[in-house]
């Protein structure tokens, strides 16, 4: 896609929208690198994976997304061989754990939601290694006793050889020459070395090594000979304990570096998750939808907001990169953003292309929306093609665009002194050069920025060129002779922005088939210029639109007309397909309850003695085992614990004896043991 065209519509903003709500960076990269698709089926799949999420969201089924951690650099590092820190470990042990609980969680999800569930086929089964890490780490990551028993021995030889010296220290204590000598009657520690704080009037009273002095110079920190002994012995099994520790870490490394491939892969599929669960949230924050996707160049939106200044009217954080507070690694998501005052809420637009015209050009006021309308439109087509639910009205259809390319605003080439009028120029014959027939083109104020009657002729050039092409496009202006082209060409049709005379402020409301009047005028007369002036402006008008002015109101309100008609009939459509959906989900709800129906009657014709069932009016943990059957009755005894009862057969559900075993890549393979990791 054009690059240029997705900093115009604000794309990037969008990423920010939909990464302000992942779980963690893992799903913040995936949004920020979102790029829209050409690729109609992997879209569709990708919408519906996300429609899937809303539901399980609106459903109390999130998924388990806390915990999670983007490890994929320590599993890298793991993989050439370098050791991780016990932190780093312990992060991996998180992250693991927490794929295991999405790994559940999938699977769980696959009956009603298949696209979730299917994922659950590329996440690795990594239990072993986080049982390895886990019997070796404590919860703040220190290396336990138990780890191993050299570090189990080592440590107790530390304790017994600690606990001589401190009692040698404390008889030293007793002594009055040396209580004399102290600062304050105790003993501390400086690094690894116990010391008594002698106050330096008295240094030379102690025999033993200076370890620090007090900034005050009041106090000298002094390790007595008497336990030099045993102080150096301390300090040769702190060496052999380091050692053992990375010994320990070593290993646990290996047994990461020995799965990294599965779980690199496990982690982009975890990825793809978080992004799928970022982009729901975000449909549930904003009231979103999934359009309809199409090959037939078919536009249709219905009560589309624009998504970008909606964000902007909620405050939403995401836009402020001062203002959106950091989410910390693994934790969940914000929560959902509070819609706007009613007073302050996007005005919705309806838009169609492809029907039965191709070119819509959109005149009116300055402030009135025209802007506004191409940037949702432009926008809205980017995000279905990047996998987005749209803020628009169920009925939506959007065709798969090979290029949206536009030219809104006055932005200038400084580096290269071009004027704003060149500038367009250059910009719209780039876009002429890679526009087609599958292409959406926005062009905002054409003609601008020249003599009018250049800028008109310029206009219309460029509106045959749009034409010829066959691209669905769409164009703002304010060039008056620019509203008669759709009177004259059938596949171009005229819109116009709402303005209220009385107020003196844009609806904002678009009206396809109208033409939009500068109503310079009548704002004169509203602004109370002298009447004289007014009805002079009036006759040099009507002078120079001499008498077609009546037919082009007469054109333009049977056009005006036959829309309404025409969204009459949109609207109508988009409520006669959403009924056949819905009755379409109850058929197969039917047909599918039928079905278990149908299954658990065949399971109960089969039940023998000694199978075991469950008879949810006791309980579905309290599971029994059935003892006797009497099919002419259609009754059953059953055991439960130390009682029997007896039950109808229709009322038992059968048990089956064995789980399925859980499926899924990842390594099971047995690595090196911890004692073949020698220092």
């Amino acid at each position: 896609m054009d690059s240029h065209t997705l900093d115009l519509l604000g794309v990037s903003k969008v990423r920010a929208l939909v990464a302000a709500r992942a779980a963690c960076s893992l799903g913040k990269e995936a949004a920020t690198a979102l790029e829209p698709s050409r690729d109609l089926a992997g879209i569709v799949s990708k919408l519906a994976a996300t429609t899937e999420m809303v539901e399980a969201i609106r459903s109390g089924l999130r998924p388990p997304l806390g915990g999670l951690h983007d490890i994929r650099p320590l599993v890298r590092r793991a993989q050439i061989g370098a050791v991780l820190e016990a932190e780093e470990l312990a992060q991996v042990s998180e992250t693991l754990r927490s794929i295991a609980g999405l790994a559940a969680w999938l699977e769980r999800m696959g009956d009603n939601f298949p696209r979730l569930g299917g994922m659950r086929a590329d996440v690795g089964e990594f239990g072993g290694v986080t049982t390895a890490i886990e019997g070796c780490l404590d919860s703040r990551a220190n290396v336990i006793d138990t780890a191993s028993r050299r570090l189990s021995t080592i440590r107790r030889e530390m304790e017994e050889v600690e606990a001589r010296i401190q009692e040698k220290l404390r008889s030293m204590l007793r002594s009055p020459e040396v209580k004399r000598a102290l600062r304050y009657s105790n003993f501390t520690m400086v690094g690894h070395h116990y010391v008594l704080p002698v106050s330096k009037d008295h240094r030379g009273e102690i025999a033993g090594s200076v370890q620090r002095t007090s900034a005050s110079n009041e106090t000298v920190y002094i390790e007595p000979l008497a336990i030099a002994e045993k102080s150096a012995q301390l300090s040769y099994l702190r060496a052999r304990e380091q050692k053992e520790i990375r010994r320990i870490l070593r290993w646990l490394t290996a047994q990461v570096g020995l799965v990294a491939d599965s779980l690199l892969g496990t982690l982009e599929t975890m990825a793809e998750l978080d992004l799928i669960y970022a982009k729901a949230r975000y449909s549930v924050d904003y009231q979103m939808r999934a359009p309809d996707l199409n090959e037939e160049r078919k536009l249709v939106l219905r009560q589309a907001r624009h998504p970008v200044l909606e964000a902007i009217l909620r405050n939403d954080p995401a836009l402020s990169v001062e203002a959106q507070p950091a989410t910390t690694e693994g934790s969940e998501p914000p929560q959902v953003v509070e819609p706007p005052p009613r007073e302050r809420e996007v005005v919705p637009i309806d838009v169609h292309l492809g029907l039965r015209f191709q070119v819509l050009i959109i005149t009116g006021p300055n402030t009135g929306g025209k802007t506004v309308a191409l940037k949702t439109v432009g926008l809205l087509a980017l995000m279905a093609q990047m996998g987005l639910h749209i803020p628009a009205a169920e009925g939506s259809q959007i065709p798969v665009f090979d290029q949206v390319l536009a030219d809104i605003g006055d932005e200038q080439s400084l580096e290269q002194s071009l004027s704003t009028f060149s500038s367009h120029v250059r910009r719209i014959s780039e876009i002429f050069g890679r526009a087609t027939e599958k292409s959406l083109v926005i062009l905002d104020e054409l003609g601008a920025g020249t003599d009018p009657a250049e800028g008109a002729a310029l206009g219309r050039a460029m509106l045959d060129e749009l034409d010829s092409i066959g691209c669905l496009a769409m164009v703002t202006t304010h060039i008056g002779d620019l509203k008669t082209y759709a009177l004259s060409n059938p596949r171009a049709e005229n819109a116009a922005v709402e303005f209220d005379v009385e107020t003196l402020r844009p609806r904002y409301h678009l009206h396809i088939g109208d033409v939009g009047q500068s109503n310079a005028l009548k704002i004169a007369r509203r602004l109370n210029l002298a009447e004289h002036l007014v009805a002079r402006a009036q006759r040099y008008l009507d002078q120079t639109q001499g008498s077609t002015v009546p037919e082009w109101d007469l054109i333009a309100r049977m056009r005006r007309d036959a829309e309404e008609a025409r969204q009459e009939a949109i609207a109508a459509q988009a409520d006669a397909e959403r009924t056949r959906d819905v009755l379409h989900e109850r058929l197969q709800s039917l047909h599918m309850e039928a079905q278990r129906e149908e299954t658990l009657a065949e399971a109960r014709a089969r039940l023998q003695p000694g199978d075991k069932v469950v008879v949810p009016k006791m309980g579905y943990d309290r599971p029994g085992r059935i003892v006797k059957i009497d099919q002419r009755k259609k009754t059953a005894t059953v055991a439960i614990g130390h009682m029997t009862w007896n039950v109808a057969i229709d009322d038992l559900l059968p048990q089956d004896s064995a789980a399925p075993a859980t499926a899924g890549k990842g390594s099971r393979a047995r690595g090196p043991k911890l004692e073949d990791f020698e220092g």
